[in-house]
């Protein structure tokens, strides 16, 4: 992955964070599980790297910020559905099966 850029963490609360998995699924369904803890400026896909195993995304979060009120739709690979943010957020394995 390239550099991290230092606009990206000027001031508390502002963090980078790359996640490394086995699929493109496991890897989005970190992010949306970010999504629900803070705002997030998503991944809108996954990379892989020659000669790594598994796929890779970033996303940057603010910590500062709660997440917006409303269900985020989901980007990654399989058919789009909504994901709940009440009190019973989705944890994927129940609506989102491997």
């Amino acid at each position: 992955m390239r550099p991290i850029n230092e606009a990206h963490v000027t001031e508390p609360g502002l963090a980078v964070v790359e996640v490394a998995a086995h699929d493109d699924r496991t890897a989005l369904a970190v992010q949306e599980l970010l999504a629900t803890l803070c705002a997030i400026a998503p991944a809108d896909r996954t990379t892989r790297e020659p000669g790594e195993p598994g796929v890779r995304l970033r996303c940057f979060l603010d910590l500062r910020q709660a997440p917006p009120p409303e269900p985020v739709k989901r980007t990654g690979p399989g058919p789009d559905r909504d994901h709940d943010r009440g009190p019973n957020p989705c944890r994927l394995p129940r609506c989102c099966p491997r």
